[in-house]
């Protein structure tokens, strides 16, 4: 049985750019999907590409590397991942005042700017105006991530990379046991989202990994047209992210729910017509906890209704799936230490912006050359 140089575990966008980009550096690569079609974080992604959020040296570097790769991307992979420029509007609940809402923006690369009632109707004609105090407004990137990763996949596999259709039951020091096999590598990266945690503990590799369950409705193409990508200014999401990383030995045992669930209501439209609408975010230790999606999807309708009216009674369908994230923020890239043959890389916030600038840093790094970004980021640090 052939040995690759490097087996890459998940074939979201992580795995899927990342399985690209090493091979292209000339490694010989076996990619693992547990799904023909993936219901993974990707597949239910709202697209949005916040090049303008980066608020540190290394957030702000990722962010202007993400713009240049993004410009590029559908020459290189050969395919339309639909990388287009619109509007972000972020919405100011009433009950928040909106000056202050827009001062907690101001240590972004390029802060948002703060619009009133009037000027947010404007701009997206769908918002209900009585249950705001105004809004946020900025450029916002944005792809089809499912048509991304597949485009990723595409070119991988025509540079000469391999792709088996398997679910991973063992992480190996020489490879992975899979359903259909054992295959061996001399290094095996983790990008299995919200399995990871899982998959690396039944190797009894501890990480301090976590995700969320999240759900949202998609809907079929509508007449229904909405001009932006719609949030909330305040999210409730990396509130909850933190606060659910406070005692990591609770997500040790199945059956734990350290944090009670959110809901973020946003939408995007795509350009298909169809839309992707709320999220709600569960912390549940169990990734496969069964969630009441009828109760879900009236609390989504519900919650988005209030913002954009025309949403709320939409024909859709409630989906699930689990999003992966670190409890700082930043992502969980390189060898684990004591276990030097496997690596992790995965945990992002803003995901869909700084994975393409992650993957070609860390295939540089995976050559064996210096690479700085990689080494900040290091499980070692």
């Amino acid at each position: 049985m052939k040995t690759y140089d490097w087996i890459v575990v998940g074939g979201g966008i992580a795995g899927a750019t990342l399985a690209y980009e090493l091979v292209k550096t000339g490694f010989a690569v076996l990619l693992l999907e547990q799904y023909e079609t993936p219901q993974n974080a990707t597949r239910y992604s709202y697209g949005g590409l916040a090049y303008w959020s980066g608020n540190t040296p290394l957030t702000r570097q990722l962010c202007e590397d993400a713009i240049a790769r993004y410009n590029i991307l559908s020459q290189e992979l050969d395919a339309d991942i639909q990388f287009r420029e619109l509007d972000l509007l972020l919405t100011i609940s009433a009950a928040n005042d909106p000056e202050a809402t827009a001062a907690s923006y101001n240590n972004f690369a390029i802060p948002p700017r703060l619009l009133s009632v009037q000027e947010a109707y404007e701009l997206e004609p769908q918002l209900n105006r009585e249950v705001i105090s105004g809004a946020l407004t900025i450029k916002h990137g944005h792809i089809h991530p499912e048509k991304t990763a597949q485009a990723y996949i595409q070119a991988f596999e025509r540079a000469g990379g391999k792709i088996q259709i398997t679910s991973v039951l063992q992480v190996l020091q020489d490879g992975v046991k899979t359903t259909t096999g054992t295959f061996h590598s001399a290094k095996v990266v983790i990008c299995a989202g919200g399995l990871s945690r899982q998959l690396l503990k039944f190797a009894g590799i501890p990480v301090k990994l976590y995700f969320t369950h999240a759900e949202i409705i998609e809907t079929p193409p509508m007449d229904v047209q909405l001009r932006t990508l719609v949030m909330p200014a305040n999210v409730q999401r990396f509130q909850l992210e933190a606060e659910s990383t406070q005692v990591d030995k609770l997500w040790d045992e199945l059956g734990n729910e350290p944090v009670l669930p959110i809901l973020d209501a946003g939408a995007i439209q795509f350009q298909d017509g169809s839309f992707r609408i709320g999220q709600i975010s569960r912390v549940l230790t169990d990734p496969y906890a069964k969630v009441n999606s009828e109760a879900s999807e009236k609390w989504l309708r519900k919650s988005v209704g209030q913002f954009l009216p025309a949403l709320e009674n939409l024909p859709g369908t409630c989906h699930h799936c689990l999003v992966a994230f670190s409890s700082d923020r930043l992502p969980l890239i390189g060898t684990i230490p004591g276990f030097e043959s496997v690596y992790l890389f995965s945990g992002f916030s803003n995901a869909l912006v700084i994975i393409p600038p992650l993957a070609k840093h860390f295939a540089h790094f995976a050559s064996g050359k210096e690479d700085e970004i990689i080494t900040q980021l290091s499980l070692h640090c």
